[in-house]
Parts: C-alpha cells; sequence; structure tokens
C-alpha cells in the first residue's frame, strides 16, 4: 500500500510529469502585432534599421583597414567592436524578420540553444572588449609615453581573443544548463522575438533557481564587472585630464573618450535593466522592447557616434567616399 501511494504521489507530481513526457521540439516566437499593414511597416523599418546597421559598421571596418593612419590600437578595437556589432545583429534579425508577418515558424530546441549561446556571447565580448577600450584610452592619456610599448598589435589581439574566449566560455555553461531544464509541451511559445535566457527560463516547468542565480552571476561577469573596470579607467583619465593647463588639450583629450563613453552608457544600461533586475519586477513586454534597443539602436548608434564625434574617422570616410567618386566619375 505505501509503494502504490508513492508511486501515485510521483505521478500527480508536475516536474515528474514533466520530466516523463517527450522534451519540447520547437519553439515559436510571439508575434508583435496581427495587423496585415502594421506588419509590413515593422517589416519594413526594421529591414532598414538591419541594412544601416550592415552599412555603417562596415564602412568603419573598411576606413580603418584602408587607411593607414587609422592603424592604431584605438582604431583596432573600433572595428573589432564594428564587426561584432554586424555578427550579433545577424544571429538575431533575419530569423526575426521571417517571423514578423505572424506566421510563426518554429525554430528546434537545438536552433534556439545556439542562438541563444550566438547571441550571448557575442554581447559578452561586446561587453568585455568595451572595457579594453577603456583601458586602452587610460594607456593612452594616463601613460602616454608607456603606450607604444604597452599597446602593441600582439597586444591587442591578445586582449581581443580573451574577451571572446572568456564570454565563450561563461556562455557555454550558461546554455549548456538551461538546456538541461524539462520543458513542458511540445510547441512553446516564447513572448519575445529571440531565444534570450530570461524568456527562456520563464517556459520552464523544473525548479530554476539555480539556473536564475548563474544568469546573475554571469550578469554579474559580463556586465558589472567590466563596467567598474570602465568606471575606474574614467576616473583616472579624468583626473589626467583636468591636470592638463591648455584648454585645447584637455578638449582633445576629451573627445577621444566622449565616443566611447556614450557607447558604454547606452550598452550597459539597457543590459543592465533587463539581465540584472530582480525577476519579480521585469515583464516580459519591457524585456523585449530593451532588447529592442540594444539590437538595433546600440548597434546603429556605434558607427554613427564614432563617425560624427571622431576626426579621424570622418576624415577617412570622406577620403574613401571622395576616392570612389573620382574613380567613378570618366
Amino acid at each position: 500500500m505505501k509503494s502504490d501511494s508513492l508511486e501515485n504521489d510521483e505521478m500527480s507530481s508536475p516536474n515528474t510529469f514533466c520530466l516523463n513526457q517527450s522534451g519540447p521540439t520547437e519553439f515559436v516566437f510571439r508575434g508583435f502585432t496581427t495587423s496585415p499593414k502594421i506588419q509590413a511597416l515593422l517589416f519594413c523599418f526594421f529591414l532598414l534599421l538591419y541594412i544601416m546597421i550592415l552599412c555603417g559598421n562596415t564602412a568603419i571596418i573598411w576606413a580603418v583597414y584602408t587607411h593607414t593612419s587609422l592603424h592604431t590600437p584605438m582604431y583596432f578595437f573600433l572595428s573589432s567592436l564594428s564587426f561584432l556589432e554586424i555578427c550579433y545583429t545577424t544571429t538575431v534579425v533575419p530569423l526575426m524578420l521571417s517571423n514578423i508577418f505572424g506566421a510563426q515558424r518554429p525554430i528546434p530546441l537545438a536552433g534556439c540553444a545556439a542562438q541563444m549561446f550566438l547571441f550571448c556571447t557575442l554581447g559578452g565580448t561586446d561587453c568585455f572588449l568595451l572595457a579594453v577600450m577603456a583601458y586602452d584610452r587610460y594607456v593612452a592619456i594616463c601613460h602616454p609615453l608607456h603606450y607604444t610599448l604597452t599597446m602593441t598589435q600582439k597586444r591587442c589581439i591578445q586582449l581581443t581573443v580573451a574577451s571572446l574566449g572568456l564570454a565563450f566560455y561563461l556562455d557555454l555553461q550558461l546554455t549548456a544548463l538551461i538546456f538541461t531544464l524539462p520543458f513542458c509541451g511540445h510547441r512553446l511559445e516564447i513572448n519575445h522575438f529571440l531565444c534570450d535566457a530570461p524568456p527562456v527560463l520563464r517556459l520552464a516547468c523544473g525548479n530554476t533557481r539555480v539556473h536564475q542565480a548563474v544568469l546573475f552571476v554571469v550578469g554579474i561577469l559580463v556586465l558589472t564587472l567590466p563596467f567598474v573596470l570602465i568606471s575606474i579607467s574614467y576616473i583616472f583619465i579624468a583626473n589626467t585630464i583636468l591636470r592638463i593647463r591648455s584648454a585645447e588639450g584637455r578638449r582633445r583629450a576629451f573627445s577621444t573618450c566622449s565616443s566611447h563613453l556614450s557607447v558604454v552608457l547606452l550598452q550597459y544600461g539597457c543590459c543592465t535593466l533587463v539581465y540584472m533586475r530582480p525577476r519579480s519586477s521585469t515583464s516580459e513586454d519591457e524585456d523585449r522592447q530593451l532588447a529592442l534597443v540594444y539590437t538595433f539602436v546600440t548597434p546603429l548608434l556605434n558607427p554613427l557616434i564614432y563617425a560624427l564625434r571622431n576626426k579621424d574617422v570622418k576624415d577617412a570616410l570622406k577620403k574613401s567616399m571622395s576616392c570612389k567618386a573620382a574613380s567613378e566619375t570618366p
């Protein structure tokens, strides 16, 4: 009788039910709207933003590659950042555009895991690289005589690879942990436009306390720690700039940092609101709106901020366009 009672309790347990049934084979994304006219407008709008992101970041890479005056550590990191932005948005936008008309094309479990891993890895590398760029500005402004010895080409490549490697390791562990969870159902609807960690965790029918804790720790390592390092770098940078006697010297020193600082505030502000807030104070719609900002707005503003606020990049782009126009003139 006792064994029969235990068997009945196991059958009535929701977690046991989820484990016993076959795992989910696919996910679908919830559409933005059901109105065909608004769907068409959203498709054209997001497609235009995506094309602008590709063109803007490609222009930065091309300008840095073709102009020897930009073959410096700062612009090497800038071109690396632009390349990351292209890859970052490409992991999300094509699939998002294909689903925007509400057809609910499914993505298999493995595809969802792959998208989450690539999205989080590239985003994490982006955050680490912004910290590396802050360190580069710190050495350039606070220790200018040692700059060429410290920021060698080999060191720049090592820092970039280390940023990618650290993000790869952290997000591989996170993704693998999340997709060991049981999911109830055969076709699960995600209230998002991508397979991100928070909305996928909401679909799990098992206990997610450990997974939420791991997500929070990864968020601290990827967001909080680099932001603290960036803040420390800028404290030293501000102290050095304030000691420069000439107003022109202070203006030039600050201009090399203002673009980077603008990108940092935008990137870390949005990501912190999504990944570091308590789950009880978040809503799925708010997360999706904030995700649109760091998926579209930040990658679009990065090249615009650097092109408009950086004289060297602006001049290089002007020379590239003038040379191309001259070559096309008969």
